[in-house]
């Protein structure tokens, strides 16, 4: 049964009004079932900010129309996530984004430059609103989580750092525990159950799902 937030790979996107003034456009792209999302202020022409151009840039040149994003975000440097980031760039004058330890990765992978790097305390306009950039140090180095909390409930972009059942992969046990510890002390103890989560591959979910197997993800160490 599809779950939260589900769009099929290659096929149509899915629309969701985020609060009275964002709307967010959710698209499968790639082989790898990659999401990209397209946030748009309301009224507010130029003010969208694309999170992964993650592939298909036909496709998501077509979900972004004439009106071009003011901001491209890539979650973290891993190649799934940035090969439709060098086309998109040249085809509008997007601010490049992306956490501040992955910048040299993905600027030298995708052939992009101007990257610029986010951390901790930083946003990202998103018209008149913003979005809070969150590090979580372990699928990657510079892996970045987005959150608006605009709407009446929370919404979290996590990348691959976060999915419905638990941390996104690891490459050791230490950078397993830097995550999990992101993770409860950046996400889970910030925002409440009712935080909507939109990943980077998949399914959406929501934090009240999630936080009771904080424990299991714990002991069994991914």
């Amino acid at each position: 049964m599809p779950g939260l937030g589900h769009v099929e790979p290659g096929g149509p996107p899915l629309v969701t009004a985020l609060s009275d003034t964002v709307t967010l456009t959710k698209i499968s792209v790639g082989p790898m079932d990659n999401n990209a999302y397209l946030l748009r202020a309301g009224g507010q022409p130029g003010a969208g900010v694309l999170i992964d151009a993650a592939d298909d840039p036909e496709r998501l040149t077509t979900v972004i129309g004439s009106e071009q994003p003011a901001v491209i975000v890539t979650t973290h440097r891993h190649g799934d996530h940035w090969q439709a980031l060098a086309e998109l760039a040249r085809s509008s004058q997007a601010q490049l984004v992306c956490g501040r330890p992955d910048v040299d990765a993905i600027a030298t992978g995708a052939w992009v430059e101007g990257l610029v790097g986010v951390w901790d305390g930083d946003v990202i306009a998103l018209g008149d609103e913003s979005l809070d950039v969150i590090g979580l140090v372990g699928h990657t180095p510079g892996s970045i989580a987005l959150a608006y909390r605009g709407g009446p409930v929370p919404h979290l972009f996590s990348g691959d750092s976060l999915f419905p059942g638990g941390p996104g992969k690891t490459g050791s046990a230490a950078d397993f525990a830097t995550l999990m510890d992101d993770l409860e002390h950046k996400v889970f103890a910030e925002f409440d159950d009712q935080t909507v989560v939109h990943p980077g591959h998949g399914d959406d979910t929501v934090l009240g799902q999630e936080r009771p197997q904080l424990p299991t993800w714990r002991a069994r160490g991914w």
